[in-house]
């Protein structure tokens, strides 16, 4: 396809800094409106036929809990530039919430998830993959924040569902997914080196430019790979 959209997959594990690098890149390109954020997270399993009590007990961090075949139809779907109906999660009452939000297709995808890179399907679509590499100490601090004071949990909720299946779920299938990155990023978003780097990027390979660049020559082929490095030696930027 002429123009085709590129698609880029951030994993890493929860609060490892996934969100804030796809902000950022949003950010950059906010002027031309060229870049499109797709959560992973959306895609939980609707559990509205299970009690709340139920629902309580699902492991949300093991990949079984995404709906990844709708996944990868509106990963397919934004890539034809096709808009779609995309769902949202309700982290509160655990289910799929009703309300469904009409995305646009867009220059570049950004794709954001735990299970991004461990799943084959996803990680064959992307033309970007990223690691986020994150300490477990600091993505434990950084969840127990963000779910007491935005999804509605209480401290010991976040404690328990973190031992006893957050952290052997990171370590079983989503640290393991590192392997498959073209580029590992410590940090997150507070590594800018990083940032600046996949902004001159995708400036480069796209029709479009960052809100403080330079006009980016038209790609003719975005489908090729567009990271240098080889996929079994993936680059690591630290923050200088």
């Amino acid at each position: 396809m002429k123009n085709k959209p590129i698609l880029i997959g951030i994993a890493g594990g929860s609060a490892s800094g996934k969100s804030s690098i796809s902000k950022q890149l949003k950010e950059a390109f906010e002027y031309t409106k060229s870049v499109v954020i797709i959560r992973q997270d959306d895609y939980y399993k609707d559990q509205s036929e299970k009690t709340m009590e139920e629902r309580v007990k699902t492991n949300y961090d093991h990949p079984f809990a995404f709906d990844n075949d709708l996944l990868v139809l509106h990963i397919q779907e934004l890539l034809q530039r096709h808009a779609i109906l995309k769902p949202t999660y309700d982290f509160v009452h655990h289910t799929r919430s009703e309300l469904v939000e009409n995305v646009q297709p867009c220059d570049v995808v950004v794709l954001e998830g735990l299970f991004v890179l461990e799943d084959e399907e996803l990680r064959n679509l992307c033309d970007i993959k990223i690691f986020v590499d994150t300490d477990a100490d600091l993505r434990f601090i950084r969840r127990l924040v963000r779910d007491v004071k935005k999804r509605g949990r209480t401290l010991e909720s976040v404690v328990e569902q973190y031992t006893t299946t957050v952290r052997d779920m990171h370590n079983l299938f989503v640290e393991p997914s590192k392997r498959y990155a073209d580029l590992i990023i410590p940090e997150g978003g507070h590594n800018v080196v990083a940032i600046d780097l996949l902004i001159t990027k995708i400036s480069s390979i796209t029709p479009t430019k960052a809100i403080n660049g330079a006009r980016a020559p038209m790609s003719r082929a975005i489908s090729c790979p567009v990271i240098v490095v080889p996929i079994f030696a993936p680059m690591i930027i630290h923050m200088a």
